[in-house]
């Protein structure tokens, strides 16, 4: 359930920022949630592989080239997702630095349950 609501919660901050953002666009809520498991997707399986491979420049820029891997991913779900359109990496950038902004306040708001033994 916990899931779920994560999506819809991503969804949401995806429609905000596309509101607010001249370079992205989202057709529709349903696409909005589409790009939402999209981008989940990509965090899992294509994230942790790209930054294997890019570990030597990641460190050398202290991990700042972590914003570029984002900004790729955010590209990707672009071109995968056909609702969701990405202007150009600079709009990927922001794109991906807000809604990690977004997501942590919205998912600061689900409150976990704690389990007493």
């Amino acid at each position: 359930m916990k899931t779920i609501l994560k999506v819809l919660l991503t969804a949401v901050a995806v429609v905000v920022l596309a509101y607010f953002l001249p370079g992205i666009t989202v057709e529709g809520y349903g696409s909005a949630i589409i790009v939402a498991i999209v981008l989940g997707l990509l965090r899992i399986f294509i994230k942790p592989l790209l930054v294997i491979l890019t570990l030597p420049i990641t460190i050398v820029t202290l991990g700042l080239f972590l914003f570029v891997i984002n900004a790729v991913i955010i590209l990707l779900a672009g071109k995968l997702v056909d609702g969701f359109h990405v202007a150009g990496f600079w709009y990927a950038l922001l794109f991906s630095l807000l809604l990690s902004f977004f997501q942590s306040v919205l998912f600061s708001l689900i409150k976990e349950e704690k389990q007493t033994n």
